[in-house]
């Protein structure tokens, strides 16, 4: 039995009563009208406050342009009726790809990219009609310390780190990327949000989550005698030049970035923790990087949390970690309700900032409420699904006509997604989508 499986609760009123008992703050609504409500976002509207977030599926074809079966994932979520639909991380250059089939952005595969827009706008058209437009964002990334762009570990760390620093096994003179290749990797970001502009998107996301390059300059307290290490103003200066620079390269497209709004490693190597607790969190320098963000013209972002190759709980709460994973302490409640404090706490501090709010995967048929609670009390102003629509891409289209989700379709959090793109394989969900179930044996081995 997975560890937490007494916890699949059989009624909203026993999910409630588990997060009295654990002194959580967990909002409900059943009104979830809300939700499919129109709603207004940097300039343009979405037909809902429905966003699939990014999973990445690591299935690019040969040069790194969305093959048939990326192509038809978001296929499915367009068809399925979400409102903003954010395509998964895209490296900027080929020593920033994750995995040999992580999407590559370049001249070569711009028109494969312009196909996968133009399938995705008419299945939402053919599905929902001319007025019904999902917003398409990009993720355009930089690896870093987990790049593997031939399959085996090529870690570009910003500072050296002992929390993360085992996970590949560097040594203490393993170099760091100097300030010159920064500048040109923020170049290569410009160059792919020019591309991502001709291929159609709407706009792109600079990912500064999860522990990723420019997510850990924002950490980068101990690198010395650097423009991205140091004081705050040195390790916000990249993201911030990159999303500057883009605005002015792109000026008719939208930028954001997907934050991680605390790693929850350890001051003074993780982002968003307390000096003088170093375990603790500390969102007075994430509240005024998106104060900053907002000053750059960035009017939403999606926040996640954590660093999912180091623990992976804290960004996707689950009942079972990937094989021979560890299974935290605390209760997976505990990290929903953790997503939506945090969301909260930056969503009211920035007003002018929509944020997309993520962490509703593990409450599965129950997320709707909870997200519609947290919409209505102006906590959050989208709520999104990752691993989530990647097992129901019709999660959206139920809503939109049952007023729930189906509880036979929603995310089991068995975490074989996840340990799918671990092993470098093609991610799918073993559990809900036919053309996967066959790795799901494979998937499994050693769980």
């Amino acid at each position: 039995m997975a560890p937490h499986a007494r916890f699949r609760f059989r009624s909203a009123e026993a999910l409630l009563a588990e997060a009295r008992r654990l002194g959580l703050d967990i909002p409900y609504k059943e009104d979830l009208s809300v939700l499919s409500e129109k709603a207004g976002l940097a300039g343009r509207e979405l037909p809902n406050r429905l966003a699939v977030l990014p999973m990445e599926g690591a299935d690019a074809d040969s040069v790194g342009g969305p093959s048939e079966r990326t192509r038809r994932r978001y296929r499915r979520y367009a068809a399925g009726g979400a409102g903003l639909i954010w395509v998964e991380a895209t490296a900027v250059r080929p020593d920033g790809r994750s995995n040999p089939r992580q999407l590559y952005l370049t001249e070569s595969t711009v028109g494969s990219f312009a196909k996968l827009v133009d399938e995705t706008r008419a299945a939402a058209q053919k599905e929902w009609g001319g007025a019904h437009r999902p917003l398409l964002i990009l993720q355009l990334t930089h690896s870093g310390r987990f790049s593997k762009p031939e399959g085996t570990p090529r870690p570009r760390i910003i500072q050296h780190n002992p929390h993360l620093d085992p996970l590949h096994g560097l040594p203490p003179d393993h170099p760091l990327v100097p300030d010159g290749e920064l500048e040109s990797i923020r170049d290569d970001f410009v160059e792919a949000a020019d591309l991502a502009s001709s291929a159609g998107f709407d706009g792109v996301d600079i990912k500064a989550c999860h522990g990723y390059l420019v997510s850990e300059t924002l950490a980068a307290h101990d690198r010395e005698d650097s423009r991205y290490g140091g004081p705050f103003e040195n390790r916000v200066r990249l993201l911030l030049e990159t999303v500057r620079s883009v605005r002015e390269e792109t000026p008719g497209r939208l930028v954001t970035c997907r934050l991680s709004a605390t790693d929850l490693v350890p001051f003074p190597f993780g982002f968003g923790m307390d000096p003088d607790a170093p375990n603790a969190v500390d969102l007075a320098e994430p509240k005024a990087l998106v104060a900053q963000l907002a000053k750059a013209g960035v009017r939403f972002l999606a926040l996640s949390l954590g660093i999912p190759a180091w623990k992976p709980h804290y960004g996707r709460p689950f009942d079972r970690p990937v094989p021979e994973g560890r299974v935290p302490d605390e209760h997976p409640l505990e990290g929903v309700a953790r997503h939506l404090r945090i969301a909260s706490e930056i969503q009211l501090a920035a007003p002018q900032i929509a944020v997309i709010g993520a962490g509703y995967s593990w409450l599965r048929a129950y997320g709707p409420a909870v997200g519609a609670a947290m919409v209505a009390a102006g906590r959050t102003a989208v709520i999104g699904f990752g691993r989530g629509a990647l097992a129901y891409p019709d999660f959206a289209v139920d809503l939109a006509r049952d007023g729930r989700f189906d509880p036979k379709q929603v995310c089991t959090t068995c975490s074989l997604c996840s340990h799918l793109l671990r092993r470098q394989e093609r991610v799918g969900c073993v559990v809900r989508d036919p053309l996967y179930k066959s790795a799901a044996a494979a998937a499994r081995k050693g769980a």
